[in-house]
């Protein structure tokens, strides 16, 4: 078996309403779907819900529930905020620094541009406190070529020694020499 892509990526929201209002006008996704049920039909459980789909690019479907009944929302105390988050590919760095200002005039906080080598990107944070990142690949394809051939070194050291490897230090020194 081979996977073939991701059907959808599922996760708790406040309000699903405002969810999908929301990553429609700023980040321009398309509503595609709304379910609603009473019972969840893996379980039988009684839990009414609210899931509803939007489409984040070439059929890659982000997910919501929102769970009237539950408690409100947490997170996982123990992992750092900028762990969780969910990265969207758009087409050029010109697009992050266009998005990131149109942003920022709705009232939204925005980190970065933050420069990655391989990529740059820019975080902020939806209604229902996801982190989201929006990237625009600059990597050349000998940058992706070293780090393709160091993957498997990098964590095997990594699972042997829990240090940062250095076989891509490279990406932290000011110039890449290609």
């Amino acid at each position: 078996m081979k996977i073939e892509r991701i059907h959808h990526v599922a996760y708790r929201c406040k309000d699903a309403k405002e969810t999908v209002e929301w990553y429609v006008k700023h980040l321009n996704m398309d509503f595609v779907l709304a379910i609603a049920e009473d019972l969840v039909p893996s379980t039988k459980a009684p839990d009414p819900y609210m899931h509803v789909f939007i489409d984040a690019g070439q059929g890659n479907i982000l997910a919501f529930f929102e769970l009237p009944t539950a408690p409100d929302m947490g997170r996982d105390d123990n992992t750092p905020d900028w762990v969780q988050h969910i990265a969207y590919k758009v087409d050029s760095v010109q697009t992050l620094i266009e998005t990131k200002a149109r942003l920022e005039a709705a009232g939204i906080a925005v980190i970065g541009l933050v420069d990655h080598t391989i990529f740059k990107s820019i975080y902020f944070f939806d209604p229902n406190g996801h982190r989201l990142e929006l990237a625009a690949d600059v990597g050349t394809p000998d940058m992706y070529k070293k780090l393709d051939d160091v993957k498997w070194a990098m964590l095997e050291e990594w699972s042997q020694t829990k240090q940062a490897p250095k076989h891509a230090a490279w990406m932290h020194e000011k110039e890449f020499d290609a």
